[in-house]
């Protein structure tokens, strides 16, 4: 039997091809859009987002794979993977960047990384 951690990690929300979301949308599993997001999207998952996929607005998540297209705002607290379809515009916060050639990516980008202070114990943010 599964613990409310493992069900947790495995739920998947898929928004199909074909559709449009207006609004916020927030979640504690992985999203997979093959559609249209207007809005704020933010998850504590991995977001993959399709060819076809397309989210205006601002996306927060631990790990985002684009093929498709984001304008807006990116906030990653892990790895950020660009295939060569995706199209990025707007303003970008990740800790690792990958970027396949032909990817477009037009943004302002920080990167920072999340280190664990000796002394306390606590965690702080240093920007790399």
């Amino acid at each position: 039997m599964k613990n409310k951690q493992q069900e947790q990690f495995s739920i998947q929300n898929i928004i199909a091809k074909g559709t449009k979301i207006v609004g916020d949308f927030f979640s504690d599993g992985d999203i997979r859009v093959d559609g249209t997001i207007e809005g704020n999207i933010e998850t504590s998952g991995k977001v993959v987002i399709g060819k076809e996929g397309e989210i205006i607005g601002k996306l927060k998540c631990s790990n985002a794979y684009f093929e498709g297209k984001l304008t807006g705002t990116l906030e990653l607290t892990e790895t950020l993977t660009l295939k060569s379809t995706a199209y990025i515009e707007g303003d970008v916060i990740t800790q690792k960047l990958a970027v396949e050639p032909g990817a477009t990516f037009n943004v302002s980008c920080v990167m920072k990384t999340t280190v664990k202070d000796l002394n306390s114990g606590s965690k702080t943010k240093k920007t790399a």
